[in-house]
């Protein structure tokens, strides 16, 4: 399919927030029930995962792997190399396309490691955030269903919490429904904040609703999150999604007696529904609204006239929160994906209570939840059952984690040794051989590890002078970082320091948090002046410089830059604040010109920079400073381009 290359990944850590919880605001119309867990453990957390920012704008015909479920009713195709997204769920008899499918790989700046694409039904775990395998494979493995019928099996070990999880996609013979049956396991004598939500991408057109069990949201209306009736919502119906004007989300409150479902039906009352077991009892509509950003964003992701909004389904009531697993704990549950037909009357009456009753009791009829239960029963016996064999590999570090700790090994899971990869050797030999491989610091980092037993192992391992090198040092004190331990860490990159003078280390210097804005920009100078060099340290160099408004310092940076660096596209933009700071707007307007791919989601640094040069133009032409009073009318009198603005209230 056409694909944007996805690029290597960052070699810098990014650290977690220095506060574990989210701060939310919350209106007192959401009960202390319902915010009990919003917010705990849900701030930004990558490590060990390394960002992945490098794509680009440029689709060209590339290959992937793809796996297909059939039978007489649906056609379900599959790409494990991307998170193992359900790709397309066709219902043959009607030839209705039941997602918005994937067409074409072109990540946005969305996922908590940057790289997203949208489209299909994708899998989030762990952590608030589109997850840290979204853009990377999962182990694939073929099993065999509960009548005879081929099935499939993705898995994969999650590292920031460590667990293993699967997903057994069934489809049995003469089913109207492709079903899932998802399995985490907690191998912990500790609890693990757990979250998951399945992102279920359907078409957004004008007549299509969306309905669910229940007459309450939570939005994040103006003032914060708040819970609403519905369907109406500040005066629009917003089970029409095409009424809503910004990006909005609306997590539905279902009762714990409800039985959960979703459904997205058009003007013939047809579309998908998405029901499960009791367990993933959360229910979600996203909508990017129908403004001018919104329609962008749509643009932007899917290409030519498409539109989409999502489903969800979540452990939680919304995904604010994290909920806690206890230790030595399995949790399963059972999804269903089918076509949801009923009379368009029905479906689209101005009764609320009538249109979501209609389909409750449709699809009672058609999948009673006694059935479903039944079905989950089935599958739990196969999903204890190792697969016949492995399809598609993941990554090493399952297989890395099952060495090191046998309790971890799950013979449904299967991470063999041979999985192991050249990312794991250096840590594969810390464990077996007690010692961190010393590599050039041109050769970079390598990867990450972060959790307390391998900080173990390579704390005994400098102490013994085995791994006493630079990279030891550099490794442990972002190990220390990641727990919180700023003085330790410093003190672990100092030490890197002393053995030998790197980028990396005094990167990580400048990035601790209780540094002034001197300290931060003269250890970034060493950074840049020792080296390596390269394009991540030089953007961090850059904005550290921007932020404290060092601009000649900055322009000098860019100036010195190699061409490939300097015209990155993020280097662009920072070129572009120079540029407006020094008056020199012929360059603004040639940058603005760019197509940009990585904008982050609810990003407004080009619609910025754009009003800030027009308001320069305008007090050029009318020989007035650029005020406040003057910044307001230009927001309010003109219209950015098009192609950059995706601004998304």
């Amino acid at each position: 399919m056409p694909a944007a290359e996805l690029g290597p990944e960052n070699p810098l850590p990014y650290f977690r927030a220095s506060n574990p919880d989210a701060k939310y605001k919350l209106d007192d119309s959401i009960s202390e029930e319902d915010r009990k867990h919003m917010g705990w453990q849900s701030a930004f957390r990558v490590l060990p995962h390394r960002m992945q920012d490098s794509y680009n704008r440029e689709l060209k015909p590339r290959d992937y792997v793809s796996i297909i479920l059939e039978n007489e009713h649906l056609r379900a195709s599959f790409i494990p190399e991307l998170g193992g997204r359900l790709a397309s769920l066709i219902h043959k008899r009607t030839g209705l396309e039941l997602l918005e499918p994937v067409t074409h790989f072109q990540p946005a700046n969305v996922a908590l490691r940057n790289a997203w694409i949208a489209g299909g039904v994708e899998w989030n775990t762990a952590q608030l955030g589109h997850h840290y395998l979204t853009c990377a494979p999962m182990f694939a493995a073929r099993i065999v269903g509960a009548y005879g019928e081929s099935s499939l099996r993705f898995y994969a070990w999650e590292r920031t919490k460590q667990f293993p999880y699967q997903l057994d996609f069934h489809l049995p013979p003469d089913s109207e429904f492709l079903y899932v049956r998802v399995k985490i396991i907690n191998p912990h004598k500790s609890v693990l904040p757990m979250y998951w939500w399945s992102n279920i991408a359907v078409p957004q057109t004008p007549d299509r609703r969306v309905l669910a069990p229940t007459d309450r949201a939570v939005t994040n209306a103006p003032d914060g999150f708040a819970m609403v009736d519905l369907p109406i919502v500040e005066g629009i119906d917003v089970s029409y999604p095409t009424n809503v004007q910004s990006s909005r989300e609306y997590f539905f409150r279902i009762d714990d007696s409800q039985r959960p479902w979703a459904a997205a039906l058009d003007e013939s009352g047809r579309g998908l529904i998405h029901t499960s077991t009791q367990r993933l009892l959360g229910r979600k509509m996203f909508v990017w609204g129908t403004g001018r950003g919104g329609q962008r964003w749509q643009e932007y992701l899917l290409g030519g006239d498409r539109a989409y909004i999502e489903i969800q389904g979540g452990l939680a009531r919304t995904q604010l929160e994290t909920i806690p697993m206890p230790a030595d704990t399995q949790w399963t549950w059972t999804e269903a994906y089918g076509l949801m037909s009923i009379d368009p009357a029905a479906a689209h009456s101005p009764d609320w209570i009538a249109a979501r009753t209609s389909v409750d009791e449709a699809l009672n009829t058609i999948l009673p939840a006694a059935e479903l239960n039944d079905l989950d029963a089935k599958f739990a016996e196969i999903g204890n059952k190792a697969p016949l064999n492995v399809l598609l590999e993941g990554d090493g570090w399952g297989s890395l984690e099952s060495i090191r700790n046998p309790c971890v090994q799950f013979p449904e899971m299967p991470f063999g040794e041979n999985f192991i990869t050249p990312q794991q050797q250096p840590w594969l030999s810390l464990l077996r051989n007690g010692y961190l491989p010393e590599c050039s610091p041109e050769e970079g980092p390598g990867h990450f590890m972060v959790q307390s037993e391998w900080r173990k192992l390579l704390e005994e391992s400098i102490e013994l002078g085995k791994s006493d090198h630079w990279l030891g040092h550099l490794h442990l004190g972002i190990m220390k970082r990641e727990a919180f331990d700023v003085d330790g860490a410093r003190e672990s990159w100092l030490k890197s320091i002393e053995h030998t003078p790197t980028s990396w280390a005094y990167r990580n210097l400048s990035a601790l948090p209780s540094n002034d804005a001197d300290t931060a920009c003269d250890y970034m100078a060493k950074a840049w002046s020792v080296g390596p060099r390269v394009t991540a340290l030089a953007l961090e160099y850059a904005h550290l410089l921007e932020k404290h408004e060092r601009w000649d310092e900055l322009k000098s940076l860019i100036e010195e830059l190699p061409e490939d660096m300097r015209n990155h596209e993020r280097m662009l933009i920072v070129a572009a604040r120079i540029a407006l700071h020094f008056d020199d707007l012929s360059k603004l307007e040639e940058i603005l010109s760019h197509d940009f791919a990585s904008i982050r989601e609810g990003e407004v640094t080009l619609t910025d920079l754009w009003f800030a040069w027009q308001a320069k133009l305008i007090a050029r032409k009318e020989g007035i400073a650029v005020d406040d009073a003057l910044l307001v009318r230009v927001r309010q009198e003109l219209t950015p381009p098009w192609r950059i603005d995706q601004r998304t209230y």
